[in-house]
């Protein structure tokens, strides 16, 4: 075995395709750990709607970047990025493979490659767009992002309101494009990125992810919102299965059809994550059962 080179094994895929349970099989295996990559299980009061590994499941496997931070607090990318590297060095004078679990892109791609420098903006700017949107809706945000920066609104989401208010404050502080900060502040990593990408047929996943919210609706989703209806305009609430349930606290749905919606956009949600991981590229993809494959696949590469 190689013992100089260290390597991080990134598990990603679409919500509810079984990356929790096979990086967990994996990092026993090979007596390692596991960083949480899920941009809301970082939350302390997110559970059941963030599908977070059960408390024995945590016990099996040390992880880390979950329930570590309060849902008051912004944390991006560049944050994760810039606590997570630190992180990992330490983590690499013990163990040769480290484990990276998550379906949230940016936040992998963070990690890997770092991320873009953008200028502070003031907290102000992004309270202003979230006004507007609220009062008047995505489209005439959607137009301004179109005229400020028509190369970013070309290639982005247009009917994601957080990209396109995050693209807009730039914008508006700056006073230049988004897309021109783009340019990818790529710094050194002292690791070998090892990518594998879960994924299983289309009907089988969305039956499994129709089967998670019915089993997150059991386990109490509706009591977990109610419990932070004070905090239902933070970032990390404008997320499937929060903001479902509370428009239905407000009554514009009635409960069955808030869940069929959770249902019907976090089959969304999965298809926008599979579509950006195969836009990516060096995955090497196996199914959510493929445990003896993948374990075979990285003793041939750790052996070399």
């Amino acid at each position: 075995m190689n013992s100089q080179t260290k390597y991080l094994v990134v598990i990603a895929g679409p919500t509810a395709v079984g990356k929790t349970k096979l990086g967990i099989e994996l990092a026993k295996h090979y007596n390692s750990v596991i960083l949480s990559a899920d941009s809301r299980q970082f939350y302390k009061e997110l559970t059941i709607g963030t599908a977070k590994p059960s408390e024995s499941e945590l016990q099996e496997v040390k992880h880390y970047f979950i329930n570590n931070k309060n849902i008051t607090e912004l944390f991006g990318a560049g944050h994760f990025e810039k606590e997570a590297i630190p992180l990992l060095d330490q983590l690499f004078k013990e163990h040769q493979l480290v484990f990276v679990v998550g379906g949230s892109g940016l936040y992998i791609d963070a990690l890997l490659y770092g991320v873009d420098e953008f200028e502070d903006v003031p907290i102000e700017v992004r309270e202003k767009l979230n006004a507007e949107f609220e009062e008047k809706g995505i489209e005439p945000l959607q137009n301004e992002l179109k005229e400020k920066d028509p190369v970013y609104a070309a290639k982005v989401d247009l009917s994601n309101s957080q990209r396109v208010i995050r693209a807009l404050e730039v914008c508006r502080h700056s006073k230049k494009p988004y897309s021109s900060f783009l340019k990818k502040n790529t710094t050194e990593r002292n690791f070998t990125p090892l990518k594998i990408f879960i994924n299983t047929d289309r009907e089988k996943l969305y039956e499994r992810i129709n089967l998670r919210v019915d089993e997150m609706m059991k386990q109490g989703l509706l009591n977990e919102v109610k419990s932070l209806t004070e905090y239902k305009n933070v970032n990390a609430l404008k997320t499937v299965g929060y903001k479902e349930l509370f428009d239905h606290l407000e009554g514009l749905f009635t409960l069955e059809e808030a869940t069929t919606k959770i249902k019907q956009h976090t089959r969304n949600y999965a298809k926008r994550q599979i579509t950006w991981f195969k836009n990516q590229d060096e995955w090497e993809s196996f199914e959510p059962n493929d445990l003896e494959k993948i374990k075979a696949y990285l003793d041939i590469i750790i052996s070399i």
